[in-house]
């Protein structure tokens, strides 16, 4: 099969589309056909030497996500079919024509959804959904600060933030992304291009995403409302704060969560995946079981449809450098995606 594979950790450069052995699949495993693959974050510090593969994870060929068909079945397998239509995380290897998934952990997608969107949901929204309803405890009427809005991620939690009944504040250093992204549900767009986002903020919120990191972490305290709760995501601003006092997380007995999905176990990925099947994806279109509510039952106005993955931009896997570049610009909103 063709992959994606690293030569050696730096630029672009090391950026090669090779044949390598095509996997065979375990027992309860499942052999997909990529015809898309998202790029994230991860892959850029994976090729440059920052960020590696977990154990039991081709090493060599990047990729989180996925969309494709079923391929083959590994023996065991009882809760799919050949050729159905599939999408998902992994560790690693998706930026390949096939990549080997658990059973429970691979997510049908619904009929009306390209390639290239299905491509976009496992890591934005994922993510998004564990951040904001199972680590962030998000209750309808609460305020919420997403930071780097436009994001992929960004995009996928305003829309199911909104779900929840929840008032969505989002900051970004570019006002025409969120000019852009009003019309997803964000209710108070913040640019720190002119201001920080402390300054800006007239009220407390309930729950912060964060991904920026150590230059940020100061101020995310100083507007959290007492019981607040800061989900990390990320340090894309860097891993180190500056000097400040604590008092004010006991003061306001604040809760800081640290979350991240690459490392996690395939018992906690399934578990997650499991609730998103049901409480998530119907909300993407008419073609799955009707879900029960994110949080509570005071939203009956969900439908299906309601969702929707914002794409950028779409290249093909012999583009990769190209990808690769035109996200470390960070001029895009939403998602990238790599297509065969």
């Amino acid at each position: 099969m063709r992959a994606i594979v690293h030569t050696g950790a730096g630029s672009t450069e090391v950026l090669a589309l090779r044949d390598v052995p095509t996997p065979e699949p375990s027992p309860r495993q499942l052999r997909v056909r990529v015809h898309a693959a998202g790029l994230n974050r991860a892959d850029i510090l994976q090729r440059r030497g920052h960020y590696q593969a977990p154990a039991g994870w081709p090493a060599e060929i990047p990729g989180m996500e996925y969309a494709g068909e079923i391929d083959s079945l590994g023996s065991g397998v009882t809760r799919w079919k050949q050729g159905e239509r599939v999408m998902g995380l992994v560790g690693g290897g998706a930026h390949a024509e096939y990549v080997v998934v658990h059973e429970d952990e691979a997510l049908p997608v619904p009929p009306a959804l390209s390639w290239t969107d299905a491509a976009a949901i496992p890591e934005a929204f994922l993510t998004a959904y564990d951040a904001l309803t199972v680590r962030g405890r998000l209750r309808s009427g609460e305020r919420v600060l997403i930071h780097a809005v436009a994001s992929g991620l960004g995009t996928a939690a305003i829309q199911l933030a909104k779900e929840s009944g929840a008032l969505v504040l989002g900051s970004s250093r570019t006002p025409a992304k969120l000019e852009a992204i009003r019309g997803l549900g964000l209710d108070q767009p913040i640019d720190t291009s002119v201001l920080g986002f402390r300054e800006q903020l007239t009220a407390p919120v309930d729950l912060i995403l964060d991904v920026l990191g150590g230059p940020a972490f100061p101020d995310n305290l100083a507007v959290l409302a007492p019981r607040g709760r800061l989900v990390l995501l990320g340090f894309l601003q860097g891993g180190r704060a500056p000097e400040l006092t604590l008092d004010q997380i006991l003061r306001k007995r604040l809760e800081i969560i640290g979350s991240v999905m690459r490392t996690r176990g395939s018992e906690e990925r399934a578990a997650l995946v499991a609730d998103f099947r049901t409480r998530v994806l119907p909300l993407f279109g008419p073609h799955v079981p009707t879900a029960e509510p994110l949080r509570s039952a005071d939203r009956p106005e969900r439908r299906a449809g309601t969702l929707r993955p914002v794409v950028h931009a779409v290249f093909s896997m012999s583009e990769i450098a190209a990808a690769h570049r035109a996200m470390e610009r960070n001029e895009g909103i939403g998602k990238l995606v790599l297509t065969w």
